[in-house]
C-alpha cells in the first residue's frame, strides 16, 4: 500500500448473521478491496477452498482467485467497480454491481453483473456465483472517474444514483 492510501478493511471483519447494515458495510467492503486491483488482498476475504463460478470458469480455492484476478486486471485496464446490495440472509448477500474497463486497444466497456455470496462463521466468503455482461461504451460515455486504484469516494453516486 502507497503513503496516503487509506487502509480498506478487510471483508471478514463483518461476520453472519446479516443485518441490513452489516450487509450493505460488507457490501461496500468488498468494493473497496476490488478497487485496490490488489489479488493478494482480495484473496483474503475468500475461504482457502472458497469455490467459484465466474462467468464460464470455475475456480476452486485462493490460488486459483488470485491468479484469475491477476489475469483479469492484466486484460481489464482502468478498472472502476460499484457493487449494490440487492438482497440478503442470515450468511448470504446478493449484490448487482457494474464496473468500467477498457481494454489494451483503448475500447471501453462497462460490465453488468449480479453476484451471489455465501459465508463461513468467520466472515469468509465459501462461494461466489456471478454472471455478467459487457456493454462496449464510448470514453465519453464513462460515469466512474475517480482516482483509481482505490476506493470510490463517499460521495461519489452509488449504481441507483447513477441510473444504473
Amino acid at each position: 500500500m502507497s503513503q496516503g492510501t487509506p487502509a480498506i478493511p478487510t471483508a471478514p471483519a463483518v461476520k453472519p448473521p446479516f443485518t441490513w447494515e452489516s450487509a450493505v458495510a460488507k457490501v461496500r467492503m468488498a468494493e473497496d478491496a476490488w478497487n485496490t486491483r490488489d489479488p493478494q488482498r482480495v484473496s483474503l476475504a475468500y475461504t482457502e477452498d472458497s469455490v467459484w463460478r465466474n462467468r464460464a470458469e470455475f475456480l476452486h480455492g485462493r490460488a486459483e482467485v488470485q491468479a484469475f484476478l491477476r489475469r483479469k486486471w492484466s486484460r481489464e485496464l482502468d478498472y472502476r467497480l460499484i457493487k449494490e446490495i440487492w438482497a440478503f440472509g442470515e450468511n448470504r448477500i446478493a449484490v448487482r454491481f457494474a464496473y468500467e474497463w477498457h481494454d489494451d486497444s483503448g475500447h471501453w466497456f462497462r460490465s453488468y453483473g449480479n453476484e451471489n455470496w455465501e459465508f463461513d462463521e468467520r466472515g469468509l466468503m465459501r462461494r461466489r456465483i456471478a454472471s455478467i455482461n459487457d456493454l462496449p461504451i464510448l470514453e465519453t460515455e464513462r460515469k466512474y472517474r475517480w482516482s483509481a486504484p482505490g476506493p470510490r469516494p463517499k460521495d461519489h453516486p452509488g449504481l441507483s444514483d447513477l441510473g444504473l
